[in-house]
């Protein structure tokens, strides 16, 4: 099979994950953005409290990732087979979810908040300026889901430019406002964070002309049928199980990231703050891997929706071999230019230092994190959430945990080796479970 991929195959692969690649590398370039300009103010605390409340406003969105998820998955399918009523009806359903999902935690944020720092031990100074953060940043919230209903959407037509498009202009935005707001106006942390809202209102708006672009190729259903469709119960309840199983795989993901900020926030304020600057090359490297994901997504999915087994295997070995390819590349960037880019980001030496100490972990993390993501795509082409949930609670409560546990002795070591641990475990475990259904899954 690894042999006999046809090179329209592989053009394919890269044809749609190179224009993700690059969109998505422009994400943590956020991040990034945020520390060095944040990270070249005269305390480590300003540092800590943006990663601090980033890590509060990631968990939170990262939690209704499933609407991007379940969005592309079905889409795709629907792709696969032609159905353009479904195809609509999946985008509806996905705005419908969106909205019911922003007003409730724009009800509760406060309640969030107080939770979150309920359950940190970083210092006072780190907790006042997260709070300045959030206080901005958490308006962004309706703007983030609604953009990955549109960003799902649009994965699952294949239609890969318009989202690099959305994510892009999304991201020159916040870098150009970060800098205005921080640097010239000296807004601090709060300027960071309505850089953030601003661009993600501005993505949003974007996004809503791409879907308007998208939608004139297709013949739709009457308003009345739209209506009476976006109601269905029946879709709805099938809709809502999908969703939420990839809610419970993306809580058990998130918390494992806030428990590395949590848990370095303990350690003391140069520790959250060299952490924040790792997480963000973490994101990097998640980011630029879910690029061939998104393919795969699009693959699998248009393959299961058109019954073609075929088509769905060799999409799943190719972007195997690419994402190892890609993975080598990450690796080598950080273990050549690592410690420059640690320097670029702070100059606090206290911070640099620290940072620079636990970065072999970071060349290691491509090679450990590379299959999950390669097979979370698999599971969501395909639908398969239940399989991605029980897969992710395994790995949580069997691997990060223990492990943790086990090597707490080795201070931030331990969160690092936990990390890369469970990065593979995740990769095994979906590999395990993918294995005996290759032969049959798209008949």
């Amino acid at each position: 099979m690894w042999l006999s991929i046809p090179t329209s195959v592989h053009r394919n692969i890269l044809a749609l994950a190179l224009p993700m690649i690059l969109s998505n590398i422009s994400i943590p370039l956020l991040g990034l953005v945020d520390s060095i300009v944040i990270g070249h103010l005269e305390e480590a605390w300003y540092l800590g409290g943006v990663a601090l409340g980033s890590t509060v406003m990631m968990f939170i969105v990262s939690m209704c990732n499933f609407l991007r998820m379940s969005t592309t998955g079905l889409t795709a399918q629907a792709f696969g087979k032609q159905d353009n009523t479904v195809i609509l009806m999946t985008l509806a359903h996905a705005f419908l979810i969106a909205l019911v999902l922003s007003v409730l935690l724009l009800l509760g944020k406060n309640y969030i908040v107080e939770l979150a720092f309920m359950l940190t031990e970083a210092s006072d100074n780190v907790q006042q300026n997260a709070q300045a953060y959030l206080s901005i940043r958490m308006w962004g919230i309706p703007a983030a889901l609604f953009n990955f209903a549109i960003l799902g959407w649009l994965i699952g037509l294949q239609n890969m430019k318009a989202p690099m498009l959305l994510l892009i202009i999304a991201n020159v935005f916040n870098i150009v406002l970060d800098i205005l707001f921080v640097v010239y106006f000296e807004w601090g942390v709060e300027g960071a964070a309505a850089a953030s809202v601003i661009a993600e209102y501005a993505a949003l708006l974007f996004g809503l002309l791409l879907v308007l672009k998208q939608l004139n190729k297709f013949s739709l259903p009457s308003r009345t049928e739209i209506i009476q469709r976006l109601f269905e119960s029946s879709k709805l309840l099938g809709l809502l199980s999908l969703n939420r199983d990839i809610f419970i795989r993306s809580l058990c993901l998130q918390l494992t990231f806030a428990f590395m900020t949590f848990k370095g926030a303990s350690l003391g304020d140069e520790y959250i703050a060299a952490n924040a600057v790792l997480l963000n090359f973490l994101m990097f490297i998640s980011f630029a891997l879910d690029g061939v994901a998104y393919a795969v997504e699009a693959m699998v999915g248009k393959a299961i929706g058109a019954k073609n087994t075929i088509a769905y295997r060799q999409s799943v070995f190719a972007s195997l071999i690419w994402a190892s390819v890609f993975s080598l590349m990450f690796s080598a960037v950080f273990f050549m230019f690592g410690e420059g880019m640690v320097s670029v980001i702070t100059d606090i030496e206290a911070v640099n230092t620290i940072a620079v100490e636990y970065l072999p972990w970071l060349v290691l993390l491509p090679f450990t994190a590379v299959w999950c993501f390669v097979f979370d795509g698999v599971f969501i082409g395909a639908t398969r959430a239940k399989d991605m949930r029980n897969s992710m609670l395994f790995c949580v409560i069997c691997i990060f945990v223990p492990t943790y546990v086990i090597s707490s002795g080795l201070g931030n070591h331990a969160l690092w080796l936990a990390m890369n641990t469970f990065m593979l475990a995740r990769g095994l475990s979906l590999a395990w479970l993918l294995y005996p259904s290759l032969k049959d899954e798209a008949t």
